[in-house]
C-alpha cells in the first residue's frame, strides 16, 4: 500500500487572498493542493514528477484563477509556513 510522504503545509498570500498550500508525495508522484483559507475552497491542484514542479504548477493555476499572474515566492514579506 502506498503511503503519503514529504507532507508539508504553508500559508501564503496571492493578490491579498490568504491561501494554504499543501504538498505531499504518494509513490513516485508529487501533489500540491492550493485552497482559500476562508472558506476553505480548493483553488487549484497539480501533480508532477518533482515537488517543485507540482507546487509551481498549482501556484500558477491559483494565481491565474485569483486574477494575478504572479504568486508570492516563499520567504517574501508576509508569508509564513508550517511543516508537518
Amino acid at each position: 500500500m502506498l503511503k503519503t510522504e514529504d507532507y508539508a503545509t504553508a500559508v501564503r498570500e496571492i493578490s491579498g487572498v490568504k491561501i494554504s498550500v499543501t504538498r505531499y508525495k504518494i509513490g513516485d508522484r508529487y501533489y500540491c493542493h492550493v485552497a482559500n483559507l476562508d472558506p476553505g475552497a480548493t483553488i487549484a491542484r497539480a501533480e508532477a514528477a518533482s515537488r517543485d514542479e507540482a507546487e509551481q504548477a498549482a501556484l500558477a493555476k491559483a494565481a491565474n484563477r485569483l486574477g494575478t499572474n504572479r504568486a508570492a515566492a516563499p520567504g517574501e514579506k508576509g508569508l509564513s509556513s508550517t511543516a508537518r
